[in-house]
């Protein structure tokens, strides 16, 4: 939906006519709604409560001092300091622009008493507490509230204004907030899953609980693995052990035969001293060629799956790949942490 913003411009008037219209020309050309009570008389308390009713329904507040403090009020100060206190009080966006060269303001514009000017001066500091520029002419002036106007929308959006018939009917109206609601519940949903195992998961293996893996071997006296003898083995794994060590590789993303390698490589590692220290015909081989059977390797993968550490990627790639990868669910990759998560050494008092 497109939206107009509704620009209040305070100012002395008599004096400021001509900078008044042409702030008010670039407010049109911008499609913002100008708005001001300083054409009205300000003589009374049902006047004043008008003008903040308007400074209210306004998204943004212009400023403009030259060389009158204007009109007073009850309360000893002018209607436009008035305006701008209660602008600034009630937090609307402000922007400020005071004349550059009051010493070349005509005499019949500018305060003739000593009391005046003071004041004039006071409310000028007031005004600078806020962002502020300053101008000389009224068409210098209309350039500058434009350019600050279209600065300010920027970095604070107002509310604004939009056509009726541009308004969400009752029914879009709830329908969007049903699916904001479902959005929330979703986000909650997402967030959940990021700390807590899916549904079933605790009637499942894992943790400290073991698993034997099959795998096979090869081992040759010389250093060419083809001319060796295979050989069938197996070794008992925790299953925090094994996703500690396949987890690693798909932080990102992972081929389903890097995962097969990882495995592969885990059992390696912990068996093949154990291999040489405890069978005496392997002493001096070379070992080699480990790989775990595709059972075993299966029945990983599905463990873990249905504890809900790692699903199937759905990263887009190439037609060309057809290859299946693998990736840490949100709850995967909290589990990873608190388990490869180098923590600080306990102090023994």
């Amino acid at each position: 939906m497109e939206k107009r913003y509704q620009v209040f411009i305070s100012s002395t008037y008599s004096d400021l006519i001509e900078e008044r219209k042409e702030i008010m020309q670039v407010l049109l050309e911008q499609d913002a709604i100008p708005a001001g009570m300083e054409l009205f008389p300000a003589a009374d308390q049902d006047q004043w409560t008008l003008i903040k009713k308007v400074i209210d329904a306004s998204d943004y507040y212009v400023i403009v001092v030259a060389g009158r403090y204007g009109s007073m009020g009850p309360d000893g100060i002018s209607y436009t300091e008035m305006e701008f206190r209660y602008a600034k009080d009630t937090g609307k966006p402000i922007i400020g622009f005071i004349h550059q060269e009051p010493g070349k303001i005509a005499a019949d514009f500018s305060e003739q008493t000593p009391e005046g000017r003071a004041k004039l001066e006071e409310f000028k500091k007031l005004v600078k507490s806020k962002p502020c520029r300053f101008y000389t002419t009224p068409d210098g002036l209309g350039s500058a509230v434009g350019r600050s106007l279209t600065a300010l929308i920027k970095s604070t959006p107002a509310i604004g204004w939009v056509r009726g018939d541009e308004v969400p009917e009752e029914g879009a109206t709830k329908e969007i907030l049903a699916l904001r609601h479902r959005v929330e519940e979703l986000q909650e949903q997402l967030e959940a899953a990021r700390v807590s195992a899916p549904e079933g998961a605790k009637d499942l293996a894992q943790g400290d609980d073991e698993i034997e893996l099959n795998y096979v071997f090869t081992a040759s006296s010389s250093r060419f693995l083809s001319d060796g003898v295979e050989y069938d083995a197996s070794k008992v794994f925790k299953w925090n052990e094994i996703f500690s060590n396949v987890g690693p590789i798909m932080i990102n993303e992972a081929l389903d035969s890097s995962f097969r390698s990882a495995l592969t490589t885990m059992i390696q590692a912990a068996e093949e001293p154990e291999i040489f220290n405890n069978d005496e015909n392997l002493k001096g081989l070379n070992l080699g060629d480990f790989r775990i059977s595709d059972r075993d390797f299966q029945t990983v993968k599905i463990q873990l799956l249905a504890l809900g550490l790692i699903a199937k990627s759905i990263r887009s790639r190439s037609i060309k790949d057809r290859g299946t990868y693998w990736s840490l669910t949100p709850y995967g990759d909290n589990v990873l942490t608190q388990l490869r998560a180098i923590k600080k050494p306990k102090i023994i008092d």
